[in-house]
């Protein structure tokens, strides 16, 4: 999708920052903002580095990840899909959860990893990513989200420490 960038002022982004923000969000329009003459920062709409997840749904779930109190951030990865970061899970862990929604969410998917972890930690698949979809649970875009990820993701994170201490991954 071609941008059209157009010039705005720093001044004017202070006078009506809603309303910009609505104006990229709402009608996809793109913004080059100037301070004094000089070109400091870009405003585009979200969809131009997450082009296939719907900005309504993705809003809805940052929204009720906030409304939960669920401390988190968020990045965009090289291959431009949203990451969203956890700090400080699992039972006497320092681990980081990231959240990653794919290209094609919420039809495609999430996939979830924690760090650090051990190389030869069981149920994660080839690729490192936690093993929290199975027989027992499966991804419904229609009614799972983020939150419900993250709740899946702890989950695992309680059966990892206890596969630490005894050997043996839980049920469940």
């Amino acid at each position: 999708m071609p941008l059209d960038f157009k010039p705005l002022s720093m001044m004017k982004l202070r006078s009506a920052p809603g309303e910009v923000l609505d104006r990229v969000a709402q009608k996809g329009e793109a913004f080059v903002v100037e301070r004094n003459g000089e070109q400091m920062a870009c405003l585009v709409p979200l969809s131009v580095f997450m082009p296939d997840i719907q900005p309504k749904r993705l809003a809805r779930e940052l929204e009720q990840l906030h409304a939960h109190d669920e401390g988190h951030s968020v990045s965009i990865s090289d291959e431009r899909e949203l990451s969203i970061h956890f700090r400080k899970q699992g039972p006497d862990e320092d681990v980081m959860l990231t959240i990653s929604l794919p290209h094609g969410y919420p039809n495609a998917c999430p996939k979830v990893y924690a760090h650090p972890m051990p190389d030869h930690c069981p149920h994660r698949w080839q690729d490192g990513s936690l093993c929290i979809f199975g027989a027992m649970e499966v991804w419904n875009p229609g009614k799972h989200d983020a939150l419900h990820v993250l709740g899946l993701a702890r989950r695992w994170l309680t059966h990892f420490a206890a596969w630490k201490q005894t050997g043996q991954w839980g049920e469940g």
